[in-house]
């Protein structure tokens, strides 16, 4: 009967971004198991230890990071304002997107204090700035967010409890601009990321409703989510002007213009340096 890799093994070849077909091999027993994984192993960590040199050499950014600068440069280019809002949150704020205690993402919510939490997503703080910036700019507002967010998301390769997101907004278009605008910005953010195979689909938000999510890479992860307004979340705000609005995850930017599986590998991290295991 033939064996695979222990669980031990099997873990640190993973760690190690082993081939699928290395990944998959059987053997005829432990020995000859135990000679395979030592080889393996070895040259895995050579080919780490020459990367993580060539990250010291030549690139000195990891890819979020580069990526990041990539994205704010292009945006700045089009017009787009950065703002930079606080990473703390007030529940009131959270309550005008009509999430309470019963919604389904106040589960997910770090909460500081009663009133207070790290924010789960961009969009109340964009809220706020943009019912003061509607009243002092002409039309159209362009703004743009990149920065930290937390929830308490379920163990997976595609989820992380902190993660990189982008929001960007556009007020005061044509009604019947919208739709193609969205296109356009959702075109924009994922070619200047590099992601070539990505896709439009109409999905339905926990927060926004009917909208469209902007999926990429082999795996068709979702890399963006876009809302339009006028919407029903405007009227906290008494903002009545036609917009779009996109959220990206840098994580899964790089991810499906990779087409690699592991978001623990790009975000912030004290194992990895740019996708590289340490403990080599």
């Amino acid at each position: 009967m033939l064996i695979t890799w222990t669980d031990t093994q099997a873990r640190r070849l993973k760690e190690l971004d082993a081939a699928e077909a290395e990944l998959g091999r059987q053997f005829k027993n432990s020995s000859a198991r135990g000679l395979a994984y030592q080889a393996l192993e070895k040259k895995l960590v050579a080919e780490h230890r020459q990367r993580l040199q060539k990250f010291r050499e030549n690139i000195l950014r990891p890819g979020l990071c580069r990526l990041e600068s990539k994205l704010v440069e292009v945006l700045l280019e089009q017009g787009f304002a950065q703002v930079n809002t606080p990473i703390i949150m007030s529940s009131g704020l959270l309550a005008k997107m009509s999430i309470d205690d019963k919604h389904p993402l106040h589960s997910q919510i770090y909460w500081l204090e009663k009133n207070k939490c790290l924010r789960p997503m961009l969009a109340p703080h964009l809220y706020f700035v943009l019912v003061d910036l509607l009243r002092l700019w002409d039309r159209p507002v362009r703004i743009f967010e990149v920065g930290p967010c937390f929830r308490k998301e379920s163990e997976g390769s595609q989820h992380s409890s902190e993660f990189t997101m982008l929001n960007l907004v556009e007020m005061g278009l044509p009604l019947g601009a919208r739709q193609d605008r969205i296109r356009e910005l959702g075109a924009l953010i994922a070619e200047t990321a590099g992601v070539k195979n990505y896709q439009f689909e109409r999905v339905n938000s926990e927060v926004y409703g009917d909208t469209v999510d902007i999926v990429g890479g082999e795996d068709r992860i979702e890399i963006g989510s876009s809302a339009m307004g006028p919407h029903l979340l405007d009227r906290p705000w008494r903002i009545t002007d036609n917009w779009v609005g996109i959220g990206f995850g840098l994580e899964r930017l790089v991810m499906a213009a990779n087409n690699t599986r592991n978001l623990a590998r790009i975000g912030r991290s004290l194992t990895y340096l740019d996708g590289i295991r340490l403990n080599l």
